[in-house]
C-alpha cells in the first residue's frame, strides 16, 4: 500500500505534464492558423486591389486610351495617372512607408489595430503590384503565383518541423537581405540586366530561407515567451507580415526569372 502511495504522485505528476504538454501543442497550433489565416487574408487583399485597380487603369481599346505602353497596353486616364507621373513614385514607396510605420508603432498597437493596419497595407501593396499586371501576362502571373505558394509551404513547414535549430542562419540571411536592398537601389541607377538576374538569383535564396527561418523563430517565441492573450495575437499579426513580406518578395524574384513580359 505505501508503494502504491509513495507512486501515485509520479504517475499524478506525469498525467499533469502530459497534460500540459497537449495544451500547449494546441495553442501553438491555433497561434501558427492564426499566423496563416492572417497572411492569406492579406495576400488575398493584395490580389485583389491589384486587379482592380488593373481593371481601372486598363483601356478596354486604342479609342477609349489616354496613353499607351509598349506595343498594346492601352491605360485610361486613371492608369495614364498611376503609370506616367511622378505618383507611380509615392505607390511604390508607399508600402515601404508602412513597413517603418509598423517598426515604429507596433509596440504601442493594440492587437486589433495592428490586424487592420496589415490589412491596409496589404492593400496598398497590391496598388504597388499591380505594375506586375502590365509588365507580365497574367498567365505567367498565375503560373509563378502557385509556384510560388508551393515552395514557400513546403520552407515553411520545414521551419515548423525541424529540429534543427535554423538561428544561425538567420544573421546571416539579413545581411544578405541588406546586400539585396542596396544592390536593386543601385540597379535602379545602372539598369544592368546581369545585375537584375543576379538580384532575383539571390533574392529567391534569401527569402527561402527567410521563410523557414521566420516560421521557427514565430514557433519558439511563442513556445518560449510568456504571452498573454493580447501578445500572442500581436505577434501573430507580425508573423503574418513578416511571412507575408517573404512570399510576395519570393513571388517577385521568381515572376523576374521565369515570367513572360508583355509586349
Amino acid at each position: 500500500m505505501s508503494n502504491f502511495d509513495r507512486n501515485a504522485p509520479v504517475w499524478g505528476a506525469a498525467r499533469a505534464q502530459q497534460t500540459s504538454a497537449v495544451e500547449m501543442d494546441q495553442g501553438l497550433r491555433s497561434f501558427m492558423l492564426g499566423v496563416y489565416n492572417n497572411m492569406v487574408i492579406g495576400l488575398a487583399i493584395s490580389a485583389l486591389s491589384a486587379l482592380g485597380v488593373n481593371k481601372l487603369a486598363i483601356a478596354a481599346d486604342q479609342a477609349s486610351a489616354a496613353a499607351r505602353i509598349g506595343q498594346s497596353i492601352y491605360l485610361t486616364e486613371f492608369g495614364k495617372l498611376l503609370y506616367g507621373t511622378p505618383l507611380m513614385w509615392v505607390v511604390a514607396l508607399a508600402p515601404l512607408a508602412f513597413i517603418f510605420f509598423f517598426s515604429f508603432r507596433m509596440d504601442r498597437m493594440s492587437a486589433a489595430s495592428a490586424r487592420t493596419m496589415f490589412f491596409v497595407f496589404s492593400a496598398v501593396m497590391g496598388l504597388s503590384l499591380s505594375t506586375l499586371l502590365i509588365r507580365y501576362t497574367g498567365a505567367s502571373v498565375v503560373q509563378v503565383f502557385f509556384i510560388t505558394a508551393a515552395t514557400f509551404g513546403g520552407l515553411s513547414l520545414y521551419g515548423y518541423t525541424t529540429t534543427k535549430s535554423l538561428s544561425g542562419i538567420g544573421s546571416f540571411l539579413i545581411m544578405g537581405l541588406i546586400g539585396l536592398v542596396i544592390a536593386s537601389l543601385v540597379n535602379i541607377f545602372l539598369a544592368s540586366s546581369a545585375l537584375s538576374f543576379a538580384i532575383s538569383v539571390i533574392g529567391v535564396l534569401v527569402f527561402a530561407g527567410l521563410t523557414a527561418w521566420d516560421t521557427q523563430r514565430l514557433k519558439e517565441m511563442y513556445l518560449y515567451s510568456d504571452l498573454g492573450p493580447e501578445e500572442a495575437a500581436k505577434l501573430s499579426v507580425n508573423g503574418a507580415l513578416s511571412l507575408y513580406l517573404n512570399f510576395v518578395n519570393m513571388f517577385q524574384m521568381l515572376l523576374s526569372l521565369f515570367g513572360n513580359r508583355n509586349q
